[in-house]
């Protein structure tokens, strides 16, 4: 087998940021650290471009669906995908929808890297050290609506870009800090001025975030080509780098997400993680003004599926009056 797919070179696909360069390039090292021939394919989305002066987003695709907040970030790169450009897609799985096209297939979920949201400020150390008052920059409903919980009287920002870019806008004077996942952080080695990471009962992180998802196309619908062989061959050999305890967290986080909605613009945080021989969920629902927060704990043996355990979960928040909330959010 591992003769065979040598024979192929594994097309990665890739958003052009300095993270997407940096997750992509991590994953072609653990494949080629197991013998195969990669190649990165850069490709830009929509997403990309609306953070260039002067783009006019489309306000639909071109069959007639509105653009998504999740849509943006990976069509270019499953229609790269399904044209047979590349062979695996390299997502923050946060990014991807909770239900895949029957064309796709999530082939691993790699080791996850820490899933907490970053405390971003040189002058002052925490949150609870910020002047009355004070601005912070994140654009994601989620982390205002649980920072407004914790501190109301709280200013925002709007400041999009990557890292890099945000980090620049910061030290700038733009906001008096930064509120940004650790684990883009951590892969770029950009921690300097993080002083603090938020506890998951503090801020929830969001579903899938600090791990990657690796895209390909369906076993059920291979490319049409004359080599049947090419994509089971590479799928074996994407999905020997998924890990079982990341895969089996992200996706009991992703069934609560689907059954409240669904949506990355949801002020919503569900995060899973195996100590021992138990799994722990913690979600979270906010309002958007911090005034109503639902925060639910739930524990189960391994060997729960993540089809059950996320159940149970949706439904506690739902009978606690989560989905109502989102309604309000929306």
């Amino acid at each position: 087998m591992l003769e065979d797919v040598n024979t192929y070179t594994i097309r990665i696909g890739s958003r052009g940021s300095q993270l997407a360069l940096w997750q992509a390039n991590h994953i072609a090292g653990e494949l080629r650290g197991r013998g195969h021939n990669v190649e990165i394919e850069v490709i830009r989305t929509v997403g990309d471009r609306m953070q260039d002066p002067g783009f006019v987003a489309p306000e639909t695709w071109e069959d007639g669906k509105p653009l998504d907040g999740k849509g943006i970030f990976i069509k270019e790169i499953e229609d790269a995908l399904l044209a047979g450009r590349i062979d695996v897609a390299v997502h923050s799985l946060k990014d991807l929808p909770t239900t895949l096209h029957e064309r796709f297939a999530l082939a691993a979920i790699p080791q996850r890297a820490d899933a907490r949201d970053a405390f971003v400020c040189e002058r002052y150390w925490g949150l609870h050290m910020l002047p009355l008052g004070a601005s912070i920059a994140t654009t994601s409903p989620r982390r205002r609506a649980m920072l407004l919980a914790l501190r109301p009287d709280l200013r925002f920002v709007e400041m999009r870009g990557n890292i890099d870019t945000r980090l620049r806008k910061w030290s700038e004077g733009q906001a008096d800090a930064l509120v940004l996942a650790s684990a883009g952080l951590d892969r770029l080695g950009r921690t300097e001025h993080v002083h603090a990471r938020f506890e998951v009962e503090e801020l929830t992180p969001a579903p899938g975030q600090g791990a990657l998802g690796l895209e390909t196309r369906s076993l059920e619908h291979p490319l049409d080509s004359e080599d049947p062989q090419r994509d089971p061959l590479i799928y074996a050999a994407v999905r020997a780098l998924n890990d079982p305890d990341a895969a089996f967290a992200t996706e009991t986080e992703r069934v609560v997400l689907n059954a409240l909605g669904g949506g990355c613009q949801l002020p919503l945080g569900a995060y899973c993680h195996r100590m021992d021989e138990m799994w722990h969920l913690h979600a979270m629902v906010v309002a958007r003004d911090g005034e109503e927060a639902i925060h639910e704990v739930k524990q189960a043996r391994v060997g729960v599926s993540a089809a059950e355990f996320g159940g149970e979960m949706a439904e506690a928040l739902i009978a606690a009056g989560a989905r109502e909330m989102l309604e309000k959010a929306v």
